[in-house]
């Protein structure tokens, strides 16, 4: 049996798998809002309390921040998670803890196309061609997927750290502004995440880019900012989240555009997080690949590349359940 999670920054699923023919049955799943516990063991012996005895041969848990040394340091939660402890209440030997972009990737590798829509076609994808993700969520999550000869490897990264680089002068007043709050240097982290989108969405509110709407930021306190802001902007009933997601739309097609130069993803760029299926209408309306396409000499090369948003939430869990058991099996 196989011990999957999903340990994010807003919310953690963790399941039990168990094997039935040539695939998987989930025997247990529950879901949890990270930050309602002090600690991720504490959550795991919640989740392992009523598991009927069960033996648990692997665990696999798919982690909001870096991998040093097998354990993680959580980037967006007051949370150490240790593959020895883990192991010790889960009761195997066999734990092991990936960057959570690096579980999404492998869990791209084995989703049927009807979790994915299409926003670039591109051309022919070659068979074993690179792949790269980019998440934006709680954070910003980058991952490259690459064929070694004789399977697919997943590098994981924190490139959602790297330097936002503006494209235009609303994005150049858009980085001042932010400098102001994090001086010295501002990631586009900062911009594609939840927290990005109301970045955003301050910055056109302090240029006057819309006049603010009655109730409006009354609504942004009394429960999630970016969620407020996102289900405006998608129905238009806020210009200035309609603004803001557009202008989000257009930074987060940079940015996936500047990762398809990095790796040539001849086989896809795909993205995935908690964002991109919630604004799927605002991604297929341009913006995106506007800021995608626009590098220049390689607009026509980009233009190969197929692009496609992930509409399987769990993705990330189960890419640590397909980890693991590629690992079962030696492959």
């Amino acid at each position: 049996m196989i011990l999957a999670g999903d340990v994010g920054g807003t919310k953690t699923i963790l399941a039990l798998f168990e094997s039935e023919g040539k695939g998987w049955r989930c025997v247990k799943k529950i879901r949890y809002a990270s930050l309602d516990h002090s600690t991720f063991t504490g959550l795991l012996q919640h989740f392992l309390a009523d598991c009927d005895g069960r033996t648990i041969g692997s665990a696999c848990l798919g982690v909001a921040g870096p991998i040093v040394d097998g354990d993680c340091v959580a980037t967006n939660l007051p949370w150490v998670l240790l593959r020895r402890e883990i192991g010790a209440l889960a009761g195997t030997p066999n734990v092991r803890l990936l960057n959570d972009l690096e579980a999404t990737a492998w869990g791209i590798l084995d989703l049927p196309a009807a979790d994915f829509v299409t926003l670039n076609a591109g051309g022919d994808a070659p068979p074993h061609g690179n792949r790269a993700v980019l998440a934006a969520g709680t954070g910003l999550g980058e991952a490259i997927i690459a064929w070694n000869g004789e399977a697919y490897q997943v590098l994981a990264s924190e490139g959602g750290h790297t330097d936002f680089a503006p494209g235009s002068e609303q994005e150049i007043a858009l980085l001042r502004y932010l400098w102001e709050n994090y001086p010295g240097h501002v990631s586009y982290e900062r911009l594609l995440s939840g927290e990005g989108l109301v970045n955003i969405y301050q910055f056109l509110k302090k240029t006057g880019h819309a006049p603010v709407q009655s109730g409006f930021e009354e609504r942004m306190t009394e429960s999630d900012p970016a969620a407020v802001i996102g289900e405006a902007g998608v129905a238009g009933t806020d210009q200035l989240s309609a603004a803001a997601l557009s202008l989000f739309c257009r930074i987060y097609g940079a940015e996936a555009g500047n990762l398809a130069l990095k790796c040539l993803p001849y086989a896809g760029i795909y993205l995935a997080g908690g964002i991109a299926p919630k604004i799927l209408p605002l991604l297929t309306r341009g913006d995106f690949m506007e800021g995608y396409l626009e590098k220049g000499r390689y607009r026509t090369a980009l233009k190969q590349i197929p692009v496609k948003v992930c509409i399987n939430q769990e993705i990330g869990l189960l890419g640590a359940l397909s980890f693991a058991a590629r690992a079962s099996v030696g492959s």
